[in-house]
């Protein structure tokens, strides 16, 4: 037990009602769920695991604890007579679906993301890496959110849907939009947004799915492409499912990898004992990125639902019983990283879970490690000496953690 961690924290802790300051450091409560209620129960019935072991149980046993989210969601986006945007995209996107169809459209899409492919995108990654640095640097200075972490994903996503790049202004901000409506507390202009953003978005890619279905591209390149003609048991996505699917490529490639991005820069402005060990020794910069990964994971929250009574902690639950996962309260628990407040860039076994574990591990994480270990390792190899040059505004969101805006000077 963290003797360290204050037992009051956890008293009446909810997602919902954050306490003050939760947001700017929420590891002070992750450590006292740990100690004190590692199965939490919160005020409406949900239970708050924040253990490594029982997050990893709950991800390996996907029989018992479901993915799917049509009744939660049904109650959270107000469904009445005709299913919302928000209710229909996000019961239809891979990551709240179980197996039948969980499988096929995962399938489809790791098909696309080969090792041979993923390591095909290198070349490209750095090429954007380095237009984005050489822009920085003829201006002196760069928000490392919107000049920089934000940029990468959105270029790699639009080249693998084969977006032109004229029309992929509007991606972050659909993205941002449709995400912000998974937060516990949904106020009625973030659910009014996420509805306009995915029926926005549909419009959009249903031209897009058109032209492709005209002239295909290469299905080994183009993601798209692979996703209308790709077929798992001779049953291809039905256009629901693929115009949901490429929604979700985007959500899940461009916030999670921003925020690896953003949150690795950030803290190696606060750590700069980490900063000289990765000049010195660059080749570390692959077990640095899990290091963020693991310190300020990117995705907090996970969530499931029981499908079968279940014990956990001693204590027994029905089934029904809506489970929250703190990643961020996993990834630093003591019981499985020595010494989990030390920021180690060279920390080795790093068994983190910030892309899940199980049948719903993170399909793109390759893609994201890439993009993150270009990004950091080419940022601070040509600016060394770069600070921050503001006040860093966080993103106020408990699900996601990251920056807005991170402005900084280069040297």
């Amino acid at each position: 037990m963290n003797r360290m961690a204050d037992p009051a924290l956890v008293q009446g802790f909810d997602l919902r009602r954050l306490p003050e300051g939760f947001i700017a450091n929420p590891y002070p409560v992750y450590a006292a769920l740990r100690a004190h209620a590692p199965v939490h129960r919160m005020g409406d019935g949900q239970i708050l695991l924040s253990r490594h072991v029982d997050l990893e149980r709950v991800y390996k046993d996907a029989a018992t604890f479901s993915s799917d989210k049509t009744v939660e969601f049904g109650a959270k986006f107000r469904v009445e007579a005709e299913p919302s945007p928000l209710y229909r995209h996000h019961t239809t996107s891979l990551v709240f679906n179980d197996p039948p169809r969980h499988t096929r459209v995962r399938r489809i899409i790791a098909g696309a993301l080969t090792p041979r492919a993923i390591a095909a995108m290198e070349a490209g990654i750095v090429a954007l890496v380095d237009r984005l640095l050489d822009a920085a640097e003829a201006r002196g200075r760069i928000d490392l959110i919107e000049d920089f972490a934000a940029a990468i994903p959105v270029e790699v996503i639009g080249n693998l849907l084969g977006v032109p790049r004229t029309e992929r202004g509007p991606l972050r901000d659909w993205s941002l939009a449709i995400l912000g409506a998974l937060e516990p507390v949904l106020p009625a202009a973030v659910e009014e947004a996420g509805n306009r953003a995915v029926t926005d978005f549909l419009a959009y890619l249903d031209s897009l799915v058109t032209e492709r279905r005209n002239r295909p591209g290469d299905p080994e390149k183009d993601i798209l492409t692979r996703l209308i003609q790709g077929e798992v048991g001779g049953e291809r996505l039905s256009p629901e499912e693929l115009l949901q699917n490429c929604i979700f490529i985007l959500n899940a490639g461009h916030e999670t990898t921003t925020n690896l991005i953003g949150n690795g820069l950030h803290l190696l402005t606060e750590h700069r004992d980490a900063r000289a060990r990765l000049l010195a020794e660059p080749d570390l910069m692959r077990k640095g990125v899990e290091e963020v990964l693991r310190f300020e994971s990117s995705n907090q929250l996970g969530n499931r639902v029981a499908t079968t009574d279940f014990a956990l902690g001693g204590t027994e639950f029905p089934a029904g019983t809506q489970i929250t996962l703190c990643i961020g309260a996993a990834n630093r628990d003591p019981a499985q990283f020595p010494d989990p407040d030390t920021f180690a860039v060279a920390r080795d076994p790093n068994r983190h879970l910030a892309f899940a574990s199980g049948i719903h591990q993170c399909v793109g994480m390759a893609v994201a490690r890439l993009e993150g270990r270009i990004a950091l390792g080419r940022f601070l190899a040509r600016f060394p000496d770069y600070r921050l040059d503001g006040v860093p505004e966080r993103s106020q969101r408990v699900r996601f953690r990251g920056f807005l805006r991170l402005p900084a000077r280069l040297g």
